[in-house]
């Protein structure tokens, strides 16, 4: 399985969206060089609020834009870096990815995939309902999370668009991705 890299974005201070650069560069175990959410304790406010000192699970944040197809032609506008994320992909089902996931992007940078991120009602803060939109039900009942997964940097890199993205999948047995 591969992909490519759509578009890249990273934002200094707290917004919500991010907008979008000529490359990035992932640094080990810290995350987006010059992003809001770089370091090895968690960055993200609401988690914070929890628990400081808990590890950065979350340093980055990949968002495939076959949910951005969807959700413009469900009449959202919404373009890549609108939804937070700092990585934004073509090709790879990153929801169906396992936990521990290893993706190669561009010819150096590493990342690993944590897990699902649980979108938030700042959602609805960029467009009316888009909180819905990016949530969805399996048959059974189980609730679906679309709005992308985030990882930890393994190797650094720097990443920009039309990048290759290479799928690295752990050794079975494989976990389902779980909000991080």
């Amino acid at each position: 399985m591969s992909g490519t890299v759509i578009a890249v974005s990273l934002s200094a201070t707290h917004t919500f969206s991010k907008p979008n650069h000529d490359a990035i560069h992932l640094l080990a175990g810290l995350g987006v060089e010059g992003d809001a959410h770089l370091g090895v304790t968690v960055k993200h406010r609401s988690r914070v609020a929890r628990d400081p000192n808990q590890p950065n699970l979350r340093q980055v944040h990949l968002i495939h834009t076959e949910l951005h197809d969807e959700l413009q032609a469900a009449g959202f506008d919404i373009a890549p870096g609108h939804m937070g994320e700092n990585i934004t992909t073509r090709g790879v089902d990153l929801l169906a990815l396992p936990t521990g996931t290893r993706l190669r992007l561009g010819p150096t940078a590493v990342v690993e995939i944590t897990g699902l991120r649980n979108p938030c009602l700042q959602l609805n803060g960029l467009h009316p309902g888009l909180m819905k939109a990016v949530l969805d039900h399996a048959e059974d009942g189980t609730l679906i999370r679309k709005a992308g997964v985030m990882a930890i940097v393994l190797t650094n890199g720097t990443v920009k668009p039309a990048d290759t993205i290479a799928v690295e999948l752990p050794s079975p047995p494989h976990q389902s991705l779980q909000p991080v």
